[in-house]
């Protein structure tokens, strides 16, 4: 079957050829559909960021100019705006004379200005409004602090009659010194009203003055016979045309809002261009204002896809699409043989060649491993059913002996036999449980509860449980625990690893000798001064059914699976067993479990 060439509908250079080349062509459409999209979000979201700066600059800079009479003060603040957005701000005279600059770069004589900053002609583009004067600049319009508190005065009296009718506002104080009350809460009784809040203005006597100068102005610009006409505005700025005739004094009044579109627009154009004469002399002169980078003085973010550009994408897509798939069929080909090795060596059940570092060449370790390790499961499962049963005949056989012979009476049947076979029967048990605990661990089926063990009261129970084990033999077992740990750990399993480890110490070290079990912290030590374990058997002495004596005899050693059933118990906990030893001298062993976790107070 591995010989079989394999159709080249089902071969992986085709396969791999046609997914490289969809891969490619989805990528190359979704990088060029993302880049465009990419490109002029990032476009649109810096010109928008560019619109609001430019417009918070224009902002500030007309708020100064509507205060100040010149710009021999700007400096300090431009340059503080400047550095907040990275940007190089300049202001000219129209001629293109220098005012401020906040960084030195490139000549902007001939550059396009972001906006001209003048309080009394406001580009409606960058305000929004329909004003073209700021309402900062008041100049000779503002009103006296006598006249304020007055004014404030009473609009406080009109909040607290809105709070009467149970309508809520705020007193809002505007440039010029005057009051407003901003509503905070709808008015469905027509409190407003009620409370004077639609009556005309009171001009104050600090306002009487200019306002009339105001109305002499645009009557002029309107062409009024101030013998018999005059025009009068109020501190809002509406204008009022009054009519006075020959005779008893009568006069006619009549809003702008009450004569035709055309005059109205006369009359609003005539207001405003009095109010900049009046104000000129109290605000800055305009100014020419250029929000630049500060090293390139570039004023926009640009973009364009000329037709050489289109050519250039189109070009280097194609190479690009080309270019893979020469590189897929050439590395679909290298790819095809060392598979082919793998597969041939899979077949055979051989060792595969490792010829490369790359992936395959770790598939090919990887395939070399499993093999090994099958080899190795296999034989260790085949040792492992001889242990078990070598293991089991041994008390079993005795068993058998001693019943055989108390049927034939060659033994007497009396307590001696009995606890005899009683002992075996304890030791086959014994065997067996400790299968049935590895059998559980191999399967994930052990079982710990861990709870918040008293370390020195476990280690206590296995040392005065093994006392008297260990004075038979002549050896001093001595405990030694700093503080009085507590770990989360299983009390009964805890009991099993120490002991496996204080029986196993016992039986290693010869009279004379001592073990000392300690504790500190996270760590539990069981330390021997006996036989010691040579190096080369260290790797194995937590292998199933291994004995240093290689006779397999009782007298040697136990079953072989304390030590394997101990580690599988210290992993169930979480923790790590390790052991030092050096031969002659005695053996240590260090179970490392995990800290108990902080409980959160309550």
């Amino acid at each position: 079957m591995s010989g079989r060439r394999v159709p080249i509908r089902h071969s992986l250079v085709t396969r791999l050829l046609l997914t490289s080349v969809l891969i490619a062509v989805a990528a190359i459409a979704a990088t060029a559909w993302l880049a465009t999209r990419t490109a002029t979000r990032a476009i649109t979201q810096e010109q928008g960021r560019s619109l609001a700066e430019n417009t918070s600059v224009y902002d500030m800079l007309v708020g100064y100019a509507a205060s100040h009479p010149d710009w021999s003060g700007v400096a300090p603040l431009i340059a503080q705006r400047a550095a907040e957005l990275d940007r190089r701000i300049t202001l000219m005279t129209e001629d293109r004379t220098v005012i401020a600059d906040t960084t030195p770069g490139p000549s902007l004589r001939t550059a396009r200005p972001a906006a001209v900053v003048d309080p009394l002609n406001l580009d409606l583009g960058l305000t929004g409004g329909t004003d073209r004067i700021d309402r900062r600049a008041v100049g000779p319009f503002r009103v006296s602090s006598a006249a304020r508190a007055e004014l404030r005065s009473g609009a406080e009296k009109q909040l607290a009659c809105l709070r009467d009718a149970r309508v809520d506002g705020k007193v809002e104080e505007q440039p010029n010194g005057r009051f407003t009350i901003v509503l905070t809460t709808p008015d469905p009784v027509g409190a407003a009203r009620t409370c004077g809040l639609d009556s005309p203005q009171r001009v104050t006597a600090s306002e009487e003055k200019v306002l009339r100068s105001l109305g002499r102005l645009a009557g002029r610009c309107l062409d009024l016979n101030e013998r018999s006409q005059r025009l009068e505005v109020q501190p809002d700025f509406s204008a009022y045309l009054i009519a006075t005739r020959s005779g008893p004094p009568a006069v006619r009044e009549g809003s702008r809002h009450d004569v035709d579109a055309a005059h109205a627009a006369r009359i609003n154009s005539c207001v405003e261009k009095s109010r900049q004469t009046l104000l000129q002399p109290y605000v800055a002169p305009a100014v020419l204002l250029f929000i630049t980078a500060p090293q390139t003085g570039a004023d926009q973010t640009t973009f364009t896809l000329s037709g050489e550009n289109t050519i250039r994408i189109v070009t280097v897509t194609g190479a690009v699409l080309v270019a893979t798939i020469i590189v897929t069929v050439l590395v679909g080909r290298r790819l095809v043989r060392p598979l082919q090795a793998l597969t041939d060596a899979a077949d055979r059940q051989h060792p595969a060649p490792v010829s490369t570092p790359d992936e395959i060449g770790r598939l090919a370790r990887a395939l070399n491993d499993s093999i090994h390790r099958r080899d190795r499961a296999e034989a260790q499962r085949r040792a492992m059913v001889s242990d078990v049963a070598h293991e089991l005949r041994t008390p079993l056989t005795n068993i058998r002996s001693w019943l055989e012979a108390a049927q034939d009476d060659l033994a007497p049947t009396d307590a001696q036999l009995l606890g005899l076979l009683h002992e075996e029967a304890v030791l086959l048990q014994h065997i067996i449980e400790d299968l049935s605990d590895l059998a559980a661990a191999d399967a994930g089926t052990l079982r710990i509860h861990p709870e918040p063990t008293y370390v020195r009261d476990v280690l206590t129970q296995v040392v005065e449980s093994h006392r008297g084990t260990a004075q038979a033999a002549g050896i001093d077992l001595t405990m030694q625990i700093r503080d009085d740990p507590v770990l989360p750990a299983d009390a009964v399993r805890l009991r099993q690893i120490v002991g496996n480890l204080v029986s196993n110490a016992i039986r290693y070290t010869p009279p004379g000798g001592s073990v000392t079990v300690g504790a500190q912290d996270s760590t539990i030590t069981v330390r021997d001064t006996g036989v010691g374990i040579a190096a080369e058997h260290l790797p194995k002495i937590f292998d199933r059914f291994w004995r240093v004596d290689e006779s397999r005899a009782r007298t040697t050693g136990g079953s072989g699976l304390g030590l394997a059933i101990t580690q599988q118990l210290v992993k169930a906990h979480g923790g790590a067993l390790s052991v030092q030893s050096t031969l002659g001298e005695g053996t240590l062993f260090t179970v490392r479990l995990p800290d108990a976790q902080p409980t959160a107070s309550p």
